[in-house]
């Protein structure tokens, strides 16, 4: 069945400020413009009829994410003739369960971290992704083997399958930076984490302070500080010891892990971070990036994820005032160019003809390019094409993301809630306030619940 792909303005009109969809005609997507695979999507039209079929998906984005995603909808909806309809709940953790128990599930839930997923897995909620979508993404996705694994979890038999499918990623292995404050001072972006801490000593003779970090979120406080742990983690092991750490196959107070501990450690000595290393933790993370912006700075370098120029002061543009560049890996370790992030990842709750064809679309460059033009998305599909990315910021973040060798997901999200999101937390506080790394990583093990 072929239909016309044209969309309609009332539907597929974008949001005001999306500057790189704004450029084609009136803030349309037209079809066979803009740099979007429309072959792919005439193709996908003329294989797949769902007339009739129904759709229904529960996911976290709400407001502009998920106006966004319902335009990509339309265009699936278009070409097929199914129904789709979304739901954006802000306790789409909660409400999922519920339904499930329920018997009254959607077709497709988007979760917006695995541990949930891998848990409804086991208890026989979700149905296995075909048996070609592990062999798609490891061709597909950068890092293709790192995404199938953390789509992976046990079923209700106890046996392993791929139940998640990743769709949408941030990244935050980032670190920021004013340029012209480095043209200033001649510094140059480091390649290697080897280059990074030998500007970082440089920074220091010089009479700069390297970094300002703050670890400071309200109950939340040491947080940020986990982040760099991770990033830490993924510099010195290989990612299977990363893995081991995360599910406590090898104890918290490991070797492993009290090295990459000390190695944030390393950031925090003597003049390295602005206020010394007994600030940090009162030092909200939000007001953290500030140093960066006066005059005479107070710090050279911020190590945040994507979502941190939500804070820095209005007016600033990213590119252009502030810049980022990758968080960078030994090269003495050759350990490949490891990124941490997050993202969300759909799953199949209750199993339909159209279900699958709607996983078949967003396996498409079309599916994706369509979300990357409409700003806060980012894949790691290689085929994609970079220039549908809204900004030049998404697409240089879009590229740390596609150079990948390795993507894990933040570990202190995937623990049980009382360590990942209580002991840790507190582990780093206690640390950046002068205890050891034996002392605080003995008593995140000592926290650990029991099997």
């Amino acid at each position: 069945m072929k239909r016309s792909l044209i969309v309609s303005v009332a539907t597929l009109a974008l949001t005001a400020g999306l500057a790189h969809a704004a450029s084609h005609e009136g803030g349309m997507f037209t079809e066979g413009e803009g740099p979007y695979s429309w072959d792919q999507l005439e193709s996908f039209a003329g294989e797949h009829d769902y007339s009739g079929q129904e759709v229904t998906i529960l996911g976290p984005w709400l407001a502009g994410e998920q106006e966004n995603f319902e335009n990509l909808l339309a265009f699936f909806e278009e070409a097929t003739g199914a129904s789709v309809s979304y739901v954006g709940s802000d306790s789409m953790e909660q409400q999922i369960v519920i339904d499930a128990e329920a018997g009254s599930a959607p077709n497709l839930a988007v979760f917006p971290q695995p541990g949930l997923a891998a848990n409804m897995a086991s208890r026989g909620f979700l149905s296995p992704l075909s048996d070609d979508t592990a062999n798609w993404i490891e061709s597909n996705y950068a890092a293709g083997e790192s995404w199938v694994d953390l789509g992976t979890y046990e079923n209700d038999e106890g046996n392993e399958e791929l139940y998640g499918f990743f769709f949408n990623v941030n990244v935050k292995s980032l670190v920021w930076y004013i340029p012209e404050n480095f043209e200033d001072f001649g510094y140059e972006v480091p390649e290697t984490m080897e280059e990074l801490k030998t500007l970082t000593e440089q920074m220091v003779e010089d009479g700069e302070t390297p970094w300002c970090i703050g670890l400071g979120s309200g109950g939340a406080t040491g947080w940020p500080a986990t982040d760099w742990v991770e990033d830490l983690m993924l510099r010195t092991q290989e990612p299977a010891v990363y893995d081991q750490w995360v599910s406590n196959e090898i104890p918290f107070n490991d070797p492993a892990v009290i090295g990459a501990i000390e190695e944030f450690g390393w950031f925090l000595e003597g003049d390295r971070v602005s206020g010394g290393a007994e600030a940090v933790a009162s030092v909200d993370f939000r007001d953290s990036p500030k140093g960066l912006f006066d005059a005479p700075p107070q710090c050279m370098m911020h190590r945040q994820a994507s979502f941190i120029p939500a804070y820095f002061p209005e007016g600033t543009e990213v590119g252009a005032d502030v810049d980022f560049f990758y968080f960078p890996a030994y090269a003495e370790k050759d350990l490949g160019t490891p990124v941490l992030g997050a993202g969300t990842l759909m799953s199949i709750t209750e199993d339909s003809e159209a279900t699958r064809g709607l996983m078949e679309f967003f396996q498409t460059d079309f599916a994706h390019e369509i979300m990357m033009a409409q700003d806060a998305f980012l894949t790691p599909l290689k085929s994609a094409n970079p220039e549908a990315y809204a900004d030049d910021t998404l697409r240089a973040q879009g590229e740390i993301l596609t150079n990948a060798t390795t993507f894990r997901f933040d570990g202190s999200d995937l623990m049980p809630g009382a360590v990942g999101t209580g002991t840790f937390w507190t582990a780093m506080v206690d640390y950046s306030g002068g205890a050891s790394a034996e002392e605080v990583t003995q008593a995140v093990q000592d926290s650990w619940p029991a099997e």
